[in-house]
């Protein structure tokens, strides 16, 4: 089975990361795969190295010229299947599909077309958009709460499924832990509470700093660390210093040894308003660490409540606040980050993720493009 994987991100988040694992773990298994990444961005930069890369990077939503770029590449690779990672890639691959892509084929059928989803927002409703996911074959959902979402929205079940994201449990062991207390300049033994997400609004970042607010009049030791860019940075550094935490609270920006440093945390916070599955909680539960979640999206499917890992509300400051104090103050929760390891390498692994979409492609490519519209 051949896939052509299309992300048109220029920056690295845990999608770009999940392209990546994808593309490499195919590879892995024997199959053919290629990349069509942006061409100036992190992921093409990371995949460089022994895989076929076609660099195409949409304008706008509807760049026609990039479309028909793409359009030439599918004709000239003629892969079984398309995979869209993002909806600017959905939207180029639907638009190439419109224009002939795959029309060379044997017997003229065009590709599969497979959409990502991994965030847990409704689509969107415009006449476009209604066409693009219309020309999708099967949308791979990270989670059941993303799935559910996308029949809501009116996509049929038939063309929906569930592919949990997955992660190389062997590389996380690997990757050296980062002394975070002298790489952010942290008093010595000082408990740290540490966090890695886009500095974006439905991250939560705003809870997770009142949270600290009230954490460190309980706990004045200890320390909260924000990894990650994004465009809330200016106003989550104003909200710290109107509380007066810029010795408690900081924001080092994008680093690209984030797992190491998660393996130096002594507890993982995610404090999502929505999460389509949250791939950074899986590292930290093969970095065997305790979490504190939000109940948002597919978050419930990763952390069991009491068992790997402590669940709050969204939106709850307070509530978050109470249960990262309650798993520093007790040394019993420490268990939380084992069953955590247990539990990612029972069901989150890289090879389940593959194994499971490597069976979505022979599926969908038996069918052949638009079989069922």
């Amino acid at each position: 089975m051949f896939s052509l994987h299309i992300d048109t991100a220029r920056t690295w988040r845990g999608g770009q990361n999940q392209v990546l694992l994808t593309v490499n773990g195919l590879r892995a298994i024997g199959e053919r795969a290629a990349l069509v990444a942006h061409p100036d961005g992190e992921l093409r930069r990371r995949a460089a190295e022994g895989l076929e890369l076609i660099p195409i990077a949409p304008r706008t939503e509807m760049d026609l010229s990039a479309a028909w770029r793409l359009s030439r590449t599918v004709k000239r690779l003629v892969p079984d299947v398309l995979h869209a990672h993002d909806p600017h890639g959905v939207a180029m691959a639907a638009l190439a599909l419109s224009l002939g892509a795959g029309a060379s084929r044997k017997g003229g059928r065009a590709p599969a077309l497979v959409a990502a989803r991994r965030v847990d927002f409704h689509l969107k409703a415009n006449s476009f958009s209604r066409w693009k996911h219309r020309q999708v074959d099967c949308f791979i959902a990270a989670s059941e709460a993303i799935r559910d979402m996308l029949v809501a929205d009116g996509v049929p079940p038939e063309r929906t499924v569930t592919v949990h994201e997955g992660i190389d449990v062997d590389r996380v062991a690997a990757e050296p832990a980062v002394n975070v207390h002298e790489a952010f300049f942290l008093p010595h033994g000082a408990p740290v509470v540490g966090n890695v997400a886009a500095l974006v609004p439905h991250k939560g970042q705003r809870y997770l700093v009142e949270a600290a607010h009230l954490v460190v009049q309980r706990m004045p030791d200890v320390r909260f660390v924000i990894l990650g860019e994004g465009e809330l940075r200016e106003h989550l550094e104003r909200h710290v210093r109107e509380r007066g935490l810029e010795k408690h609270v900081l924001l080092p920006g994008f680093r690209t040894d984030v797992v190491g440093c998660i393996k130096a945390f002594d507890l993982f916070v995610m404090s999502s308003v929505t999460e389509g599955l949250g791939t950074s909680l899986l590292d930290a539960m093969a970095a065997s660490r305790p979490i504190v979640a939000t109940k948002a999206g597919g978050i419930p499917e990763i952390v069991a409540d009491g068992v790997n890992g402590l669940l709050v509300p969204p939106r709850d400051a307070r509530a978050l606040a109470d249960a990262i104090v309650r798993v520093l103050g007790d040394p019993e929760m420490r268990r939380l980050g084992d069953a955590g390891f247990a539990r990612v390498r029972e069901r989150f692994t890289v090879e389940r993720m593959v194994a499971a979409t490597a069976a979505v492609y022979a599926r969908v490519a038996r069918r052949g493009h638009g079989a069922d519209r």
